[in-house]
Formats: structure tokens, C-alpha cells, sequence
């Protein structure tokens, strides 16, 4: 009796493969699950496991063929003819993967990313092929354009193959790797631990094959074998080496325009510099920025406020609020009402562009700057307006210690009308912050410093603080935009007006 082998599954849109190399030739015996060849697709290896026990009969597709999901690859004749000896002298290759298949095969998912995101990037793997997981322990971490995101993994066991390594895009709901599941599972680990072994000794002279695919990609582009760095068995070079050696290759050249007019010391300079590839919210936050200048009309315009009355408030009842609502008393929440206050008299600043139309809104979405270790972020404070001092501190406390963690959904960032952000945290004394579009005003707060002031008639010194506001003149005049300021002035230097609706 014969058994067919036909090719496996290959991966969600993916329906056809190259045959790379034949493991076995005709009349070789083979083992349950012994690997018999290892197919290429334009993403990922795939080996190909023996169905039954017996002698490799016709080998149907040869090496270099293509082929579609479940074409017929050869045939194995089941019965006496199957020797147990390759499987004996090949123990550590052949029984990890009896396991896994006897083990529970769980797939690893890209969550759902956020609304209108669509891919990530894979930042960091957490555990390796081989390692042991437990369920819910973090396997790796994603970047989008505006937040990481942790994935976990959906069972125990041991993950047993990586299909996007770090670097890799990917898209929502794709597949990330592959976890074999139950008491199987803990055998798996040799496998992944004796492949690298043969590799290295690939340099000693053994004569190893390269995918056929990889020899082509070389001989196009002339790049000689033993500058790339084999990744597949026993060290022979795959499609996605030569790929890489080529990207290489050409990036390699790149400075050299720069570097010939200081030759001198190119070389030296060369060695003490460290390039790093932007994340992807560092790349979205450079775009978006650029793309705000490029689009808005953007003006900035500046005023003085006296600090020194908030914080005369501040320092009399900010013990008596920590106390009431658990929450320090912030300058923040001053100034998110000031600029509530603001914008009900110059609604403009709150509205945006779209098309032909501007959209004003009769809410109000404050969004909060916050700078973090992975870059600036922006947690908005939903309606805002209808908040007290206390719910705009804790929602503040809230959302800064989110952005700090990493923890920040895309729902955290979405839908603001209006920004604030506070680079006198940092020890700015004056800037001209960038609109955050399609928004159409930022306010930008600066460091408090004390300074002589003419007050009465007398000079006095005063805790002072530059504000900067930002703004769309295409949709915003000049008029507008200092009565905005002069109004966050006012209620600033006189809170009173906030509760007289002044």
C-alpha cells in the first residue's frame, strides 16, 4: 500500500511553493515524521514530514518545481521495507518532532490592533523557538504608529516556530508563531537547539545545497556564495539570505558620498557612530509633524501670564483636595479649564478643516503631550468641559501613567480637539509647539521663572510663564487667536472667572 505526500498548508493568501531540497531519494526508508524535503514560499520555509513509515517511492515534484497547497509531492510505500535506523542515528532530529505532533499545534495571532491600523511592526521577541511558555506569559511585542502592543500567549507549552522575527511587518490577524501545546510539548526544545549545529560546520567543506531560488537571485546579481550567511539546514543559503545580503550590500555604499570630502577621518568617525533604525512611532510622529506644516497655515502667537495667583490657590487648599479625592492638585487642571473657558468664547480653535467645511465642536476632547521613552504621545481627556478640578486630575494621573507604561490604547489617543502641551516640565522657557492635525490650536505651557514686573506702579518679582498658541490661520484669524490667549491670561491670573463664567 502507498501513501501519498502532498504540500501542506502554507499560510493565510499564500497558495503555491518551490521545492528547495529532498531530504530522501527513491528507495531511501523513512520514519513517521521524518522530515522528506523543505518547500520556499515568498515568506517562509516550510519542511515537509513523512505521513507513514516505509521507502520513499516516485519522487513527483523535483527540487527547483513549483507547486500549489496540496499537490502531490511523492509517494512512500508502507510496510516491511521501512528501516528503523535513520530514525535510531537521527534521535535528536527525528523525536522532537514525533512530539510536537503528537502535541496540540496552537497558532500565535496578531491581536486586533485598533480602529483604521492595519499592521505593526514586531519590536521584540520575549522567548525563543524552544523555550517553554506558560498561558497569558508575554511571547513578544508590537509597535503600530501610535502604541506597543503586548501578545500573549493563548496556551501553555513550547513555541516551537517564530514565522515573523524581529523587524518584520505584519499584518492584523496574521499569524506570528506557532506554540505546541499538552505534555508533548516539552520535548520539542532539542529540535530547535540541534539545527544551528550542523551550520557550523558548513565552512569545513561539507557539500551543502543552496535553495535553488537563492542560486538564481545570486547568479542575477552577481553576489558570490561566501559572503552570505546561510540560515537553513545544515547552513545552506535561502531566498530570504540573499535578499538580505543584497539590501545590505546596497545600503553599504550609501555614506560614501558623505564621507570622501573629510577622508581623513571618515574611517575614524565611522567607528564611533551607531545607526539605529527609527521605530515606527518615531517615524509616524516625524510624519505627522512634517505633514502639519506642509498642510496648515500654521501661526504662532505669545503671551505672559502672573502664576503667582494659582499658585497662591494651589498651595492653600492642595492638601485639603489630596485628602477629599485622592488626587494631588496639578497646574494642568488650571489650565484645562482655562482653556475650556477659552474656547466656548473663540469656538474656531476647537473646530477643523474638512474639505471645504469646517467642523466646529460643541465638546470638548483635551489632549495631553506626554513625553515617553518611546516618544511623544498624546492621551486625550474626553469631554473635558463637563469636568471638575478632580476628574481632570485623575484622568490626567490616569492617562500619564499609561503613556509612562506603554499601556495607552489607540482608543486613549483618538478623537482630540485641542492640545496642551508642557515643555516648561523640561525647562523651556519659550517655543512654538506644532499643531497636532487635524487640529487647529495647541497651547504650549513653559517653565514658571520669577521676574521683575511692573505692577501698581511698583516693581515687583513675579512667578511668570510664557504661553505660546498655535494655530490653523487658514481657519483661525489673528483676532481670534489673541482673544483665545488673552482669555487663558485672564482666568489664569484671576481663577474667580472660572467660576463666574468670565
Amino acid at each position: 500500500m502507498s501513501t501519498e505526500v502532498k504540500v501542506p498548508t502554507l499560510g493565510e493568501s499564500v497558495t503555491e511553493a518551490t521545492v528547495a531540497t529532498w531530504f530522501k531519494k527513491p528507495g531511501d526508508a523513512v520514519a513517521v515524521d521524518e522530515m522528506l524535503c523543505e518547500l520556499e514560499t515568498d515568506k517562509v520555509t516550510v519542511e515537509v514530514p513523512s505521513p507513514a513509515a516505509g521507502t520513499l517511492g516516485e519522487i513527483v515534484a523535483a527540487e527547483g518545481d513549483t507547486v500549489g497547497v496540496d499537490a502531490l509531492l511523492a509517494t512512500i510505500s508502507e510496510g516491511a521495507g521501512a528501516a528503523p535506523a535513520p530514525e535510531a542515528a537521527a534521535a535528536p532530529a527525528t523525536e522532537a518532532p514525533a512530539a510536537a505532533a503528537a502535541a496540540e499545534v496552537v497558532d500565535v495571532m496578531v491581536p486586533a490592533l485598533g480602529e483604521s491600523v492595519t499592521e505593526a511592526t514586531v519590536a521584540t521577541w520575549f522567548k525563543k523557538v524552544g523555550d517553554a511558555v506558560a498561558a497569558d506569559e508575554m511571547l513578544c511585542e508590537l509597535e503600530t504608529d501610535k502604541v506597543s502592543v503586548e501578545v500573549p500567549a493563548p496556551a501553555a507549552g513550547t513555541l516551537t516556530e517564530v514565522l515573523h522575527a524581529e523587524g518584520s511587518t505584519v499584518e492584523a490577524g496574521g499569524k506570528l508563531a506557532l506554540i505546541a501545546a499538552g505534555a508533548g510539548a516539552a520535548v520539542v526544545a532539542p529540535a530547535a537547539t540541534a539545527v544551528p549545529a550542523p551550520a557550523a560546520a558548513a565552512p569545513t567543506g561539507a557539500d551543502v545545497e543552496n535553495a535553488p531560488s537563492a542560486n538564481k537571485i545570486m547568479a542575477e546579481k552577481g553576489i558570490d556564495p561566501a559572503t552570505v550567511a546561510g540560515s537553513g539546514r545544515d547552513g545552506r543559503i535561502m531566498k530570504e539570505d540573499v535578499l538580505k545580503a543584497a539590501t545590505a550590500a546596497v545600503a553599504a555604499p550609501a555614506p560614501a558620498p558623505a564621507a570622501a570630502p573629510r577622508a581623513p577621518v571618515a574611517a575614524s568617525d565611522a567607528a564611533r557612530e551607531e545607526r539605529v533604525k527609527m521605530t515606527r512611532l518615531r517615524q509616524t510622529i516625524a510624519k505627522r509633524l512634517k505633514d502639519s506644516q506642509n498642510t496648515a497655515a500654521m501661526l504662532t502667537t505669545y503671551n505672559e501670564v502672573d502664576m503667582k495667583a494659582v499658585m497662591d490657590l494651589r498651595n492653600e487648599y492642595k492638601g485639603l483636595f489630596e485628602k477629599k479625592h485622592g488626587v494631588r492638585l496639578g497646574f494642568m487642571s488650571f489650565f484645562t479649564k482655562a482653556c475650556v473657558h477659552a474656547l466656548k468664547e473663540v469656538p474656531e480653535v476647537n473646530a477643523e478643516i474638512d474639505g471645504t467645511d469646517v467642523v466646529y465642536k460643541n465638546f470638548v476632547h483635551m489632549g495631553i503631550a506626554a513625553g515617553t521613552p518611546q516618544g511623544l504621545v498624546v492621551p486625550v481627556i474626553r469631554d473635558a468641559d463637563a469636568m471638575s478640578f478632580a476628574e481632570i486630575e485623575k484622568a490626567i494621573a490616569e492617562k500619564g501613567a499609561a503613556a509612562r507604561d506603554g499601556k495607552l490604547s489607540m482608543a486613549d489617543m483618538q478623537g482630540g480637539t485641542f492640545t496642551i502641551s508642557n515643555g516648561g516640565v523640561y525647562g523651556s522657557l519659550m517655543s512654538s509647539p506644532i499643531l497636532n492635525p487635524p487640529q487647529s490650536g495647541i497651547l504650549g505651557m513653559h517653565k514658571i521663572q520669577d521676574r521683575p514686573m511692573v505692577v501698581g506702579g511698583e516693581i515687583v518679582i513675579r512667578p511668570m510663564m510664557y504661553l505660546a498658541l498655535s494655530y490653523d490661520h487658514r481657519i483661525v484669524d489673528g483676532k481670534g487667536a489673541v482673544t483665545f490667549l488673552v482669555r487663558v491670561k485672564e482666568a489664569l491670573e484671576d481663577p474667580r472667572r472660572l467660576l463666574m463664567d468670565l
